[in-house]
């Protein structure tokens, strides 16, 4: 009888041209989201949007091509946040946050602001993997009726966050806020002008005349970012833990929801976040939204087959195969690389910032809000921009929360 052969443990193959070349598009992608987060009122969407329609032309494998769009993707989501700290001016998915972050800025703890939010997002990745395989069981088997009943269950939403405000005029300014954006989200979502970029859209002036240009026009004849003290972070570890948490699981909302933005999102995390926490829960939470959306979204185009988001539509586009052992890696390779360039960059920002004159600073990016709205919208874009910031002057002038405006966006969730 022939002796039973030994065991041949299991070798693995490690190509170094392969590393390379994938290192090589993880790194590209990296930058781009760098460029994009750092562009005060750019969405993410709109850098999506071009990546798609010049993604399928990008020489190379198409599954370096969608892990390079999927690293820019998460880049921007840790980088979005250094522009709403120091300007004011949101990425929409962090809209929620912006004021009370600059906030946090104008009392000189924006280097504290700016760790926190990258804690946030750098939890979000590291509790969203782990969490991505349950909750896309749970997701797809109350997927239906939780979508047959979103727009009531949002509706409730909007009216808690309305009578929540502190006092009788607060909430007629919340009203008034909440319903002055929905119309204009009514009146112009659906737009499709001629503009510069054809793959524009109208989020990108929509956003920027709600929360970019009415901090700036606050902002004229003010003393600007003053200097900022140490970088201690003064939160619990404990309460850093938990806020990181719940914005993971308001990230998968995002994800598997469709109409549902990060924004949106944001939003509702806000009514779980303990009021002693103040900005900065609201930091760790909505950036931990933001970034745990990307994650999730690309369980969801696996489970539920259809993307998310503007950076799965890209990847998708790009022909590349949905492949987790190796998109994951790439995605936490970027996701270490956004956590490390928000440390490095925030701090120079801010200091950049607080050396420039605060009215010529104001007025320069005033214009450049005007101007990517052109880009992407048109003509019709800077005069949506030049509306959306009368209406976004307005819960200021009630003392309500700027969170109302996200009413932009309730005529996609109730006709999607």
């Amino acid at each position: 009888m022939d002796p039973v052969p030994a065991a041949v443990p299991p070798r693995f193959a490690l190509s170094p041209e392969a590393t390379l070349a994938t290192l090589g598009f993880v790194l590209g992608g990296v930058v781009l989201g760098t460029c994009s987060g750092l562009v005060p009122g750019l969405h993410a969407n709109n850098v999506a949007l071009l990546l798609a329609a010049v993604a399928a032309d990008v020489p190379g494998p198409p599954r370096l091509v969608g892990a390079a769009v999927l690293a820019a993707g998460v880049v921007h989501t840790f980088l979005d946040v250094v522009p709403a700290l120091a300007l004011g001016v949101p990425d929409p998915s962090m809209a929620a946050t912006a004021l009370p972050g600059h906030r946090l800025v104008l009392e000189g703890r924006g280097r504290e602001a700016v760790r926190l939010s990258a804690l946030g997002s750098g939890l979000a990745v590291l509790l969203a993997v782990p969490l991505a395989l349950p909750i896309t069981r749970g997701m797809v088997a109350v997927y239906p009726t939780l979508r047959a009943h979103l727009p009531l269950a949002l509706g409730l939403v909007a009216v808690l966050l309305v009578v929540t405000e502190r006092g009788g005029f607060a909430m007629v300014g919340a009203v008034a806020a909440f319903s002055l954006a929905a119309l204009l989200g009514w009146a112009t979502l659906d737009l499709d002008p001629s503009a510069p970029l054809s793959v524009g859209g109208m989020l990108a002036p929509l956003f920027a005349g709600l929360f970019g240009a009415p901090v700036l026009v606050e902002s004229v004849g003010g003393g600007g970012v003053p200097p900022q003290d140490d970088a201690t972070v003064t939160l619990p570890g404990s309460s850093i833990a938990g806020l990181g948490f719940v914005g993971t699981l308001s990230g998968a909302i995002v994800g598997y929801v469709p109409g549902v933005s990060s924004a949106v999102a944001a939003t509702v995390s806000l009514l779980t976040t303990p009021g002693r926490h103040g900005a900065r829960g609201f930091l760790v939470t909505t950036s931990g939204v933001n970034t745990s959306n990307t994650i999730f979204a690309l369980f969801a185009l696996v489970a539920l087959g259809s993307p998310r988001t503007g950076v799965l539509v890209a990847f998708e586009r790009s022909g590349a195969p949905i492949d987790l052992a190796f998109l994951l890696p790439a995605v936490g390779l970027a996701a270490i690389a956004g956590f490390c360039l928000v440390l490095l960059v925030g701090d120079r920002y801010l200091d950049l910032v607080g050396n420039v004159d605060n009215t010529r600073l104001a007025a320069g990016v005033l214009c450049l809000l005007a101007g990517v709205s052109l880009l992407f919208a048109g003509v019709v874009g800077v005069l949506v921009f030049l509306v959306a910031s009368l209406v976004g002057l307005v819960p200021a002038r009630f003392g309500a929360r700027r969170v109302h405006l996200m009413g932009v966006l309730y005529p996609l969730i109730l006709w999607p």
